[in-house]
């Protein structure tokens, strides 16, 4: 038997190709009855995992400015002080806007995949593909939504899926 879809020999059992994962049709003298429902992986998935890219964004943003506090505690008012003889820190002195300003970025890029993911947006996936990458560098959290995102969008048969289902 070979799968309608894409023409690659299937198994007659009536599962699913191997290669696409289209239903395969149920051989006859089997009653339907007994066939498992099919539950595509990435609708089944979606709104969990927009869901925790809106919760990733928000551990960001709340990240960043207990970041910003602990360091104002811990180093008191010189951390702050942005002119002076520049003996204190001066490296933290620059990098303290890049670091504010690139969490703040990557937030407002994890709200924005999970509203798209949500919203059944096209380049949702592509988007969530790419910061889902970018977020395994954030462990232990980042590198675990990473891993869930990457699992449920980044094959191909997923983009397929994605795509039959998504709205724009």
């Amino acid at each position: 038997m070979t799968c309608a879809t894409c023409g690659s020999p299937t198994a007659a059992d009536g599962g699913f190709c191997s290669r696409c994962g289209t239903r395969q049709p149920m051989p006859s003298g089997i009653s339907a009855a007994y066939s498992l429902p099919y539950l595509p992986r990435v609708q089944k998935h979606l709104q969990t995992l927009s869901i925790l890219w809106a919760i990733f964004a928000a551990y960001r943003v709340v990240s960043v400015f207990l970041g910003m506090a602990f360091a104002n505690a811990v180093l008191g008012r010189r951390f702050f002080r942005w002119s002076g003889s520049g003996a204190e820190l001066p490296f933290l002195h620059a990098l303290i806007p890049f670091i504010f300003a690139t969490t703040l970025v990557m937030a407002g890029a994890a709200a924005l995949v999970a509203w798209g993911l949500m919203q059944r947006k096209r380049w949702a996936r592509t988007l969530a593909i790419v910061f889902g990458v970018l977020a395994l560098l954030k462990f232990p959290l980042g590198t675990a939504l990473g891993v869930y995102t990457l699992w449920v969008l980044a094959p191909a048969a997923s983009g397929l899926e994605y795509d039959s289902i998504a709205e724009d």
